[in-house]
């Protein structure tokens, strides 16, 4: 059992990091509001020093002791700037394309890997990584945020529950305060300084939890180890290809299993052979998920190739391709342990661990910087393809060209609207006139929605050719009727010449979903859309409602008959009233 090193308490501490915590609240909240508006600033200089005042304190409470207390300073401002880096070059998350949110990620990720390392060397005084150290604080940072967290959803429904009784006397005051952003700000900033500070002088307690989730999920190994192995078994005899029929998530998936068996590996092993799980069927179990980490990085590997051979470079894959070669190093280091170790494999696995936390780290910052441009090289390989002939130009992405690749991609567009093949051309004009990228999802997400559409629809009460904005309105509301692997039915009540149509829609795998009725009008610009869409809700004004209260007080209040709109199937209403 590990001995729990208990530092002498330091009360002050918890008082500083919640005066330190309220201030950077009220300053995050001074950076990042608009008057007037209800949505945060998009300048990006703000957002990044919002961003750096943020993270930093988030990285001086945890790392914050006696000891070298300067240390955890600097720390602490190298860290902001990290963070704030990645906001910084790519804006906010409003304006991030599919590359900006994984930068993100990737500064935190490496934030949260170099945290206990640093924390380690700084009690060391040195540069010595003893592995018992690193995972201890690894696990008191997780257990420390976990709780940290719950302390201030706790004093949310606290300050709500107040609220409300003051309430109950005439006193608004607290509900006020409440309700005004700069207050929810400092109220979470002191609240996570505090809970921070107060469980750092609280070893024992934050021990116990350590132990607790440890436990935990030491009795998930065996079920997730088992789970994993007969499914590898399995797909020796089904082969690959059902993975790749089944559904479209088959790496996020497999990456996952794969994140479960690394995190379930290491809690078997702890962080020393005094620590290791003494009984047998968790020491296997523990065997099993480190020996399928391997193969299920693999899979995902072949899955993604298949992918990027059949559809090329998107940031999305390039993203998903950067982890697996990190899972593929992972179980390649766990595979090495076993074969040389066998079940004694953890005294190598855990060297192992931190040769490879400090590689992912520094991959981590890499990755957040825009020196990897996964973007450009996405925009290369699709232009490429289409210019090549392997991609028809009605069949092209072309709302994630312009809008998804970031810079590179928009000027791709605009290159591609001066191209001599007159089908590109148009579709590269139509992308760039699109004011964002809902305007071309779907046709560009569904390519296929016209041609399921005709093949799945039913026009009655006679079998006419629709017009083509009606049957553009149709594929817009239901995406064509549902892709090709999700069969479902469409009908069609329209008469040549008429200005509306009633869609009835319903999935053709459950016998118990009701039909979706649509009322589809023609508009006065010769479009079609949706009954509700043609008009915009008003908001009454100042006088209206004084004269709509007055006319209230003086009993003007009367129900009237009206005359409604509504879809009838077998002569029974379906859906809602329209009009």
């Amino acid at each position: 059992m590990e001995k729990v090193d208990e530092t002498p308490a330091w009360p002050e501490r918890a008082w500083a990091l919640a005066a330190l915590g309220g201030a950077i609240g009220l300053a995050i909240h001074g950076l990042t509001d608009v008057p007037d508006r209800y949505r945060m600033t998009d300048d990006a200089v703000r957002l990044a020093a919002a961003t750096f005042l943020g993270m930093a304190g988030i990285a001086f409470a945890l790392t914050l002791e006696r000891v070298r207390a300067s240390w955890s300073a600097g720390f602490a401002v190298l860290a902001g700037l990290v963070v704030a880096s990645a906001i910084y070059w790519n804006g906010g998350p409003g304006r991030w394309d599919a590359n900006d949110g994984w930068r993100f990620f990737c500064g935190v990720l490496a934030i949260g890997i170099a945290a206990p390392l640093f924390q380690t060397m700084r009690d060391e005084g040195r540069r010595t990584l003893p592995y018992r150290v690193v995972h201890s604080h690894a696990w008191n940072n997780v257990v420390l945020g976990g709780l940290a967290l719950i302390f201030v959803g706790v004093t949310w429904l606290l300050a709500f529950l107040l609220s409300e009784l003051f309430q109950l006397i005439g006193i608004k005051l607290l509900r006020d305060l409440i309700n005004k952003e700069w207050f929810g700000w400092m109220l979470s900033g002191v609240a996570l300084g505090a809970a921070i500070g107060l469980l750092r002088d609280q070893d024992r307690i934050v021990h116990m939890f350590q132990r607790v989730v440890i436990v935990v999920l030491s009795v998930l190994a065996p079920v997730l180890g088992a789970g994993l192995v007969i499914f590898l078994i399995a797909t020796i005899f089904t082969g690959l290809k059902p993975l790749w029929e089944a559904t479209r998530e088959t790496t996020p998936i497999l990456l996952s299993c794969f994140a479960g068996a690394f995190i379930l590996a290491n809690d078997v092993i702890g962080d020393g052979p005094e620590d290791e799980a003494k009984n047998p069927l968790l020491r296997w179990a523990g065997v099993a998920l480190a020996a399928v980490m391997l193969p299920l990085a693999a899979i995902a590997a072949i899955s993604t190739g298949l992918r990027l051979d059949q559809y090329g470079l998107t940031p999305s894959r390039l993203w998903a391709l950067t982890f697996i070669i990190v899972t593929c190093a992972i179980g390649v280091a766990y595979w090495v342990a076993l074969i040389r170790r066998r079940l004694n494999w953890a005294d190598a696995a855990r060297p192992a661990n931190i040769r490879l936390a400090i590689g992912l780290c520094a991959l981590m910052l890499l990755l957040s910087t825009p020196l990897v441009n996964f973007g450009t090289l996405s925009v290369r390989s699709q232009v490429v393809r289409l210019e090549a002939g392997k991609l028809k130009p009605e069949r092209f992405d072309w709302a994630a060209l312009a809008f998804d690749f970031g810079p590179q991609g928009r000027k791709a567009v605009e290159r591609l609207a001066k191209s001599p093949n007159a089908t590109i051309r148009a579709e590269a004009v139509k992308a760039l006139a699109a004011k964002d990228r809902w305007e071309l999802a779907g046709r560009d997400r569904h390519p296929d929605a016209d041609a399921v559409f005709a093949e799945r629809v039913k026009v009655v009460p006679s079998p006419v050719p629709l017009p083509g904005q009606l049957v553009a309105a149709a594929v817009r509301e239901f995406r064509g009727c549902g892709r090709k692997d999700t069969p479902s039915r469409c009908i069609i009540r329209y008469v040549p010449g008429a200005d509306d149509a009633v869609l009835v829609h319903w999935w053709g795998e459950c016998d118990t979903c009701r039909a979706e009725p649509r009322l589809m009008v023609r508009t006065p610009q010769g479009d079609w859309a949706r009954a509700f869409d043609r008009t915009e809700a008003t908001k009454p004004d100042a006088a209206e409602i004084a004269i709509q209260r007055a006319a209230a007080e003086r009993g003007e209040i009367e129900v009237r008959e009206v005359k409604r709109r509504q879809v009838f199937v077998g002569g029974k209403p379906v859906g809602d009233v329209f009009e």
